[in-house]
């Protein structure tokens, strides 16, 4: 079980990570590939992608196991993409990596550890380079592919989440993050490998969603680096296909971009004008003036809740959207 333990100032300190994590990505990919489980979900992208590993991936998985303790230092919390996460991951301090490598072999107790390992832990920047290059090697083979599937999906999550909180606050929040979370004032607890407490001591929290996270949360291990709580999300199916992952470039063309974007985000679900906005990245009154084009057009239909407008694409939006013609009454 694990244990967070919020003050008054770590609540209002607490917020939602907007786009996915690549590094948190790359790592529990690795797991969903290494331990070939959830075959319903993951199993397409594993064929997908099985041709295009990149070599040299034993430099990731051998820090990063399918299950037990994964090196902290693979996830570089810096908030400026991949390029400046290895950036980051090049210069982690040589008492760092040992103490790191240290832990690994008590709490992975079953795994060696390879023979660069040594090398690794005397700070050799030779071997932190190609684990940095081989971290984009993977990423441009595995994930880039998906990367549209997968940053939609985490922006919807946290849309989702962020009206849960205006309406419920961070109770309501909590309680939906995993089926084992159980707030109670000042406590979070949640389903985890080990017996753990993470004491917030008004640092707040950076709640993560993770695409590739399935079975249950995960967090750093060393409570003195910046508290992050990285949880499941909810996929579409067939999301590893790549028509997918972004609005098609016939439908833009016939709508112009920003409506098929808006189109395409509406038809994952019901969203606010703002929360649509922010997933296509245009502003609210852009996105307001196409969603009033497309709902002309019988593309998206818009109703009431409560003291907001939530719009959600038609039968007819979603045919247009999967290239198929659509039912029509008799």
């Amino acid at each position: 079980m694990l244990r967070i333990h919020f003050t008054s100032d770590d609540l209002a300190r607490t917020r939602f990570a907007e786009e996915p994590d690549p590094m948190w990505e790359v790592n529990i990919s690795l797991h969903r590939l290494q331990r070939r489980d959830a075959s319903v979900l993951f199993g397409p992208w594993r064929r997908r992608v099985a041709p295009r590993l990149p070599a040299g991936l034993r430099l990731l998985t051998a820090l990063s196991p399918a299950r037990g303790y994964t090196c902290d230092f693979l996830t570089p919390r810096t908030g400026a993409g991949l390029r400046a996460q290895t950036t980051a991951l090049r210069a982690v301090p040589r008492a760092r990596l040992r103490a790191e490598l240290e832990t690994f072999g008590r709490c992975n107790p079953g795994l060696r550890l390879p023979a660069w390992t040594a090398d690794l832990a005397a700070g050799s920047a030779t071997v932190l380079g190609r684990i940095a290059d081989t971290t984009h090697a993977y990423f441009d083979a595995v994930l880039r592919p998906h990367w549209g599937a997968v940053h939609g999906a985490v922006r919807r999550d946290v849309a989702l989440r962020t009206r849960s909180l205006a309406h419920g606050g961070w109770a309501a929040v909590f309680a939906t993050l995993h089926p084992s979370a159980r707030w109670d004032y000042p406590v979070l607890a949640l389903d985890f490998p080990v017996d753990q407490d993470l004491h917030l001591e008004g640092r707040g929290l950076l709640l993560q969603p993770s695409f590739f996270c399935r079975y249950r949360p995960t967090a750093l291990f060393d409570p003195a680096l910046e508290p992050v709580l990285v949880y499941p999300i909810e996929h579409s199916p067939g999301w590893e296909r790549p028509a997918a992952t972004a609005a098609r470039p016939a439908l833009g063309a016939l709508l112009g971009h920003a409506r098929a974007l808006l189109l395409e985000a509406a038809a994952d679900g019901t969203f606010t004008t703002a929360e649509l906005a922010r997933l296509t990245g245009l502003t609210p009154s852009n996105a307001s003036r196409h969603l009033t084009a497309l709902r002309a057009a019988s593309l998206v239909s818009s109703h009431r809740h409560r003291n907001t407008t939530l719009h959600g694409a038609t039968a007819l939006g979603v045919s247009l959207l999967e290239g198929r013609q659509p039912l029509l009454p008799a």
